[in-house]
Parts: C-alpha cells; sequence; structure tokens
C-alpha cells in the first residue's frame, strides 16, 4: 500500500458473530467479548448498551461507529444517546446522583481535528439510566429498570448546559419506558 498521504476510509468489514477464532492463539471473539463487556455496569459498556437499546426501539440493526458526531442514525435524524445509573462496577457508600455530561461537543474534520466552538451536534438527545437502587436486584439486562427522557437539540441549546441532572429533565420532558422511545424519538425529531 502507498500512503500518499490522502485520507482513505478504512473497509468495511463483516459484523463480528463471536465465533470467529483468534489466528496465533487459542480464543474467540465471544472470548474477548466476555472479558471487554461481560459487565454492563462498567460506563463505557453501559454507554455502549444504551446506544444499542436505542437503536433496538428505532428498529435499527446496525454495528456502532466510533468518532461520529453522534450515536445513532436513524433516516436523517442524528441522535445522541447519554447514559447513567445509580449502581456502579465498583463499591459505593451510596447509589451515584443521575448526571449526564458532554451535551456539547467540538465537531471532529478529518483534516483540521475537532474545529469550532462546542455545540449541540445531534438533533435529538436521548438520555438513558438505569433505575435499580438495590445492588442485590441490579440486572442491566431487565429492559424494565431502564428510564429515557428525550429532548430536540432546540431545548439544549436554549438552555446552554454542559451537563444536566433528571430534576432538570423532567421539566421538559417525561420519563418514559423502552417501548415508548421511537415515538418519542419521531416527536422530538418533528420539533
Amino acid at each position: 500500500m502507498d500512503w500518499d498521504g490522502t485520507w482513505r476510509e478504512p473497509p468495511q468489514l463483516p459484523r463480528l458473530r463471536g465465533d470467529e477464532a483468534f489466528r496465533g492463539m487459542s480464543g474467540s471473539v465471544l472470548d474477548f467479548w466476555r472479558f471487554a463487556m461481560s459487565d454492563l455496569r462498567m460506563n463505557n459498556a453501559r454507554g455502549y448498551f444504551a446506544e444499542y437499546l436505542v437503536g433496538r426501539a428505532l428498529g435499527l440493526e446496525v454495528a456502532r461507529v466510533e468518532w461520529d458526531d453522534f450515536d445513532v442514525l436513524w433516516g436523517d435524524v442524528k441522535i445522541e444517546v447519554k447514559s447513567s445509573a445509580y449502581l456502579q462496577s465498583w463499591a459505593q457508600r451510596r447509589p451515584s446522583t443521575i448526571s449526564f455530561g458532554g451535551l456539547r461537543g467540538r465537531r471532529l474534520d478529518i483534516e483540521a481535528g475537532y474545529v469550532g466552538e462546542q455545540t449541540c451536534n445531534a438533533d435529538v438527545y436521548v438520555f438513558a439510566w438505569n433505575r435499580q437502587i438495590d445492588p442485590e436486584k441490579y440486572d442491566p439486562l431487565d429492559i424494565g429498570a431502564w428510564a429515557f427522557h428525550v429532548l430536540p437539540r432546540s431545548v439544549l441549546e436554549e438552555l446552554g448546559y454542559k451537563s444536566v441532572g433528571l430534576a432538570a429533565l423532567s421539566r421538559y420532558s417525561k420519563e418514559i419506558g423502552f417501548h415508548d422511545l421511537r415515538e418519542a424519538i419521531a416527536a422530538a425529531a418533528a420539533r
């Protein structure tokens, strides 16, 4: 390959199933997933799972894309997904406060890097959190334990927040469950 300084998109790879074996050592992709993602309480894993939940609610079967200005693309609607939980994967004295940060970001330009002012870069923002506060009952796979708020970009821009908690979210949208996400996202996108 001759690297001449022009930007090249990475090739599309087939979606992994989990049973693929590594070359040069024993183990499979599933073994790696068990190592890296077996605890959905971890901040990164919980965030990926929240994005997955939103995609599933919208009927999408696409793989996650890293470094986009948003997390989920539904038609032409750009969706940013933020996640939180009362319970974490580490020892706690009390449940965590539900808070969502990183609402604004600079856009990534392939040539120049991060550019411009920090802005809301998605059309719709979904705030997902696991409501369980009893560590003995925590099951991230229980979709009924997840709650959501959905806001259009215009509301977040008007508020000017860099982060937001449940009290503020409750003033601007109602708490909904997984099965109401599609309708709420469509309504927010239409505003």
